[in-house]
Order: C-alpha cells, then structure tokens, then sequence
C-alpha cells in the first residue's frame, strides 16, 4: 500500500496558480520528510531535532511545553479484540526524554485535543472545534510522584469536568515503570478511558544522515544517499516521551450528528500572567510543518499561536515561501505548497483501516489519520524527492545486527506504545 501511495502521489501534477487544488498531501508528505530540519538550523544546522520534537525553542521552555506527534486511529486496526465503535487518540509531548528518568506534565499547561466533524472528506477543514478534550495535571506527589488528572469536555453542551473514574477514584498518572493507570471515566453519556505517563517514542528517522541528503539536494555538500539498513540510525531510539493516550466511542464525537470523518489537532496553551487569559503556545497536527518551514522565533511563534487556521500572518507565510524557495521548489509550486497544508489538521475517516497511506481524498491529503508505527518519513522522501529518494533505511522494528536502530513491540493492550526506556 505504501509502494501504491507514493506510485500515486508522485504521478500527479502540481498545478501553477491554483494552490485550492494542489495535491495537499504533497505538503504534508514534504513537511514530513523534512522532519530532521529544526526550525532555528534550517541552513546551518547545530544541532538535530526531528519531527515536532522541539520546535527550536528548547532552550527558552521547558520540554513538557512541546508538542511532538499526534497519532489517531480505529482501535480495531491494533487490536481485533477492541470494540469496533472506539477511536484511539495519542498526544506525545517531552521528547527526548532520557531512559530511567521520571518527568511530568506540567502543572500549569493546559493539554487539548481538538475535533471538528466533517460532512464532506474533500472538503477545506473548518479548523473549528466541536469537542474538545482538556487535560491539566497536579503538581507530582506522594513517594512515586503521580500527578492528578483532570480531564475537562468542551462542546455545544457546555463544560463537564471529569476529575473522578467510575469507580469514584481520583484519577492519576502512571509513573516510570508502574502498572499502567487505565483511568475509567464517564463524559457525555459515554465511557472513555485516559492514560497518562512515559512511554517510548514510536517515531523513526535516520535524521543525521539526511542533513547530508539534503545538502546535496540543496547543492550545499556532495551528493549522498542515505545509509544502508545495518548503519542507517535513528535518532530516536531509546528515548521516551510524555504521553497522553485516550479512547472514546466514536458516537461521543459525533454527538447527535451522522459524521464519520474528523479533524483532529493538538493544542497547548498557557495562561498570560497579565491578562489572566490561556493563550495557545504550541499546535501541531501533521508532523513538521513548523519547524521546518519557519526560521525564526517570531514566526515559529505567530504559526503556533495561529494555526490552523486559513488565515496566515504575511510574515510567516514569507518565511516558508522563503524555505520553500530554498529547498529547490518553483515559486508556483513553493505558493502551492503553502496553501495545500493550512490549516494544518490531521484528517480522519473512520469508516476504513488507519493508516497515514491508506488513503486519500480529492485533492490527495492522507484521511486515515496515523498508525503509531506507520512510515511517513518514507512516503515524504518520495515526494519530496520525486522519487529520486525513497527510504532512509530506517523502520520501527529496526535491523538485526544494528544496535543504532530499533524500537520494542508496541503492547498489545492500551494504550498501545511500548513501555519506558
């Protein structure tokens, strides 16, 4: 399927002036591919960051104020055993968090997941939310140092805290190497389950080697391919995240309407010590959009408070032609390009499997969501490259023989991504 999906995407043409019908997963396929390229190295890199694992403002926030990756699939197409009407939503945050140590939500961040149903696959997202889930966090306590859930829905019937299980039981999350907290919760008529805590980080990229790809790609060193399967590295093995995973019926999403398809996006947000008000600090969907388009921290910032929406600072949709321009595209296509990922949303349709290359709409963006171990990086080069690049050699299981490569077995039972480091 992948093959097909990249045989198909490759085979289309970019139009010259109408970026409405640009070939939307282009974009996201490009920005996935350049995941390697932090946002404050674009041109002279310093450092290595990947997917949204840092935004290039690590230096001036804490780590659990940065959003990383956002997964959504049917919870079917990971275990057959699950009930065939609920959806599997994965918020990872903290990256490169170092193995057999303990790190927290914070305490003062507001975590959400956001969905707006949509009537028609083909259609420009409204980037409008009809539900929201929030979840803020306690500050760590008692000897294994759990924090104290929240969880807050937001939608046309107004606000309902959640801060009890079923079982009339605070709910917690799971602390380095404890039993997972599987927190059982009533919201909306509807049964939802919470966990929250350290797991693996299931994304894979050989991304010190496509610094090299890309110069030569951009004329800026000798042209390299990427290295073979038993010395390709990626650069997230043995690293952890902070994750929030949650299951909900899809029936809770789609209240009292008939939509099967989602668009789904994450959002941080912190509150301004002046004006009282939480402000959006951090957004992410589709993977990469922003560190590796923009440059500077205002624009980084201005993305991240904006997005998505339709309607993009001048400033910043400079800065990504300027990238765009950079990485060896036409103006028309660099144009194109820019408009086929705002706003930036992950689509969902839930009526067949997930997976990032199991299918797309009309105007060629992916509509199955993401699979924790589905491929994207792959399926970007191709694009990216027009086929002249297609893998970097690099897959979830890894290559025996290659300790730089490799993450464990995702569990078989919620919440799915495989245990801490």
């Amino acid at each position: 399927m992948v093959n097909q999906l990249k045989a198909a995407v490759l085979r289309r043409k970019l139009p010259r002036i109408q970026p409405k019908k640009l070939l939307g997963f282009t974009a996201a396929a490009l920005s996935l591919s350049l995941t390697a390229l932090g946002a404050s190295t674009l041109l002279q890199p310093q450092s290595i960051q990947a997917s949204d694992h840092d935004d290039g403002d690590i230096d001036v926030r804490s780590r659990a104020l940065s959003l990383t990756d956002l997964y959504a699939f049917r919870e079917t197409d990971l275990n057959p055993a699950a009930r065939p009407d609920d959806l599997v939503f994965v918020m990872n945050t903290n990256p490169r968090s170092l193995a057999r140590q303990q790190y927290f939500f914070s305490s003062e961040a507001r975590y959400e997941f956001r969905f707006s149903r949509v009537r028609n696959n083909d259609a420009t997202p409204a980037a409008k939310a009809d539900t929201t889930l929030r979840f803020t966090f306690g500050a760590p306590q008692g000897a294994d140092r759990r924090q104290r859930i929240t969880m807050t829905v937001l939608d046309s019937n107004g606000t309902q805290v959640v801060d009890k299980t079923v079982e009339n039981r605070p709910l917690f999350t799971t602390p380095l190497y404890g039993n997972p907290m599987q927190n059982s919760v009533r919201a909306r008529g509807s049964d939802i389950t919470v966990f929250a805590g350290l797991r693996e980080d299931p994304f894979y990229f050989d991304v010190e080697q496509f610094f090299r790809v890309r110069a030569g790609l951009l004329g800026r060193g000798p042209s390299v391919g990427f290295r073979p399967p038993g010395q390709a590295v990626d650069f997230a093995t043995g690293y952890n995240v902070n994750t929030v995973v949650v299951r909900v019926p899809r029936r809770f999403l789609q209240a009292n309407s008939p939509a099967t398809t989602f668009d789904v996006w994450l959002s941080l947000l912190l509150q301004d010590p002046r004006s009282k008000r939480f402000i959006q600090t951090e957004q992410m969907a589709r993977p990469g959009i922003n560190e590796v388009l923009l440059i500077t921290q205002g624009s980084l910032a201005r993305y991240n408070s904006s997005q998505p929406s339709s309607n993009v600072p001048p400033a910043v949709a400079a800065e990504a032609t300027t990238t765009l321009l950079a990485l060896g595209n036409s103006p028309a296509r660099a144009t194109a390009l820019l408009g086929a990922f705002i706003p930036d949303v992950m689509r969902f349709d839930t009526t067949g499997p997930s997976g990032f290359a199991n299918a797309l709409n009309a105007k060629g963006s992916p509509i199955r969501g993401r699979m924790l171990s589905d491929d994207v990086v792959d399926i970007a080069l191709s694009v990216l490259t027009n086929g002249a690049v297609t893998t970097d050699n690099v897959s979830y299981e890894g290559v025996s023989g290659n300790p730089g490569q490799g993450h464990d077995p995702l569990d078989p039972n919620f919440p799915y991504l495989a245990l801490p480091n």
